[in-house]
């Protein structure tokens, strides 16, 4: 599905929910920010099985920010204050060398409005009432950080991260390298992992009657998996949970027969043994 703006991820699914049988099990696999758009990856009935083998996956965005404020929640929804001593915006080339510096490797706090767990409570709840509390930096992997575009006070960024970054942050922090502020007006992710938001249907246009059209095999969405064809003879034990013999492959592989996509199965201990099991017995 290609989300709009202004709505969050959970409301998006609701509304795709109801256009299928009642007690249907629809999730998705990554959240996006109200004021964010793009592919948001829906999984339906079994396939949200396969939910921890697609929210793992690279993601990337388009990022445009105004520089010379700051947002309490890093974007364009939250508390805007203008920084009356901060620089104009920065220089082409100095953004430039800042965004290279941010790519690799990088520690990064979660912003306070976010879902991130700590003590317990997700952090926006704390935020809601006016706490901060203090976030332990963690690794996240930026793999490019592109300036796109300038003008006046405001840039555009292409960002290809791995999961877990937060855009808004990574804007921020970069910010803050240049002695100046910024926050997110605008994010659209444009794709998770070979999944692209080109390819996704608005959600105005899902209709009862088009929803089923665009709903794509399973197999494609862990299509990053190596894959291992079994006999037909084997398919009854596969579909019940059967362990197998080792198939020498490192981490999950999937398991098809014929095309169809019947579990996840991952060596060990000398046998393959399924992780998810999409068929029936």
């Amino acid at each position: 599905m290609d989300k709009p703006s202004g709505i969050t991820s959970a409301r998006a699914v609701a509304q795709i929910k109801h256009l299928f049988p009642k007690g249907t099990k629809i999730g998705h696999t990554g959240t996006l920010d109200p004021l964010a758009s793009g592919l948001l990856v829906l999984l339906i009935g079994r396939a949200t099985r396969l939910s921890r083998y697609v929210t793992g996956l690279d993601k990337t965005y388009t990022a445009t920010a105004r520089f010379g404020a700051v947002s309490d929640t890093l974007d364009a929804d939250g508390r805007i204050t203008p920084l009356k001593n901060a620089p104009p915006m920065p220089e082409e080339g100095a953004l430039r060398a800042a965004a290279r510096r941010f790519t690799g490797q990088i520690l990064q706090a979660p912003p306070m409005a976010s879902a991130v767990k700590i003590g317990g409570e997700r952090l926006y709840k704390a935020h809601r009432r006016g706490e901060t509390i203090h976030r332990e930096s963690r690794p996240v992997t930026v793999h490019s950080l592109e300036l796109v575009s300038l003008d006046q006070d405001t840039a555009s960024f292409a960002v290809s991260c791995g999961s877990g970054t937060y855009v808004r942050a990574l804007i921020s922090d970069l910010a803050h390298a240049l002695n100046t502020g910024a926050y997110l007006t605008a994010l659209r992710r444009t794709s998770v992992g070979y999944l692209k938001a080109e390819n996704a249907a608005p959600l105005e246009e899902l209709t009862s009657d088009t929803v089923l059209k665009r709903i794509i095999p399973p197999q494609v969405v862990v299509m990053h998996l190596p894959m291992v064809e079994i006999s037909g003879g084997e398919r009854f034990g596969v579909c019940n949970g059967r362990p197998l013999g080792a198939f020498g492959m490192r981490g999950s592989c999937r398991v098809e027969v014929g095309g169809e996509l019947l579990a996840i199965y991952r060596d060990e201990d000398g046998v393959a043994r399924a992780e998810v099991v999409l068929c029936g017995g």
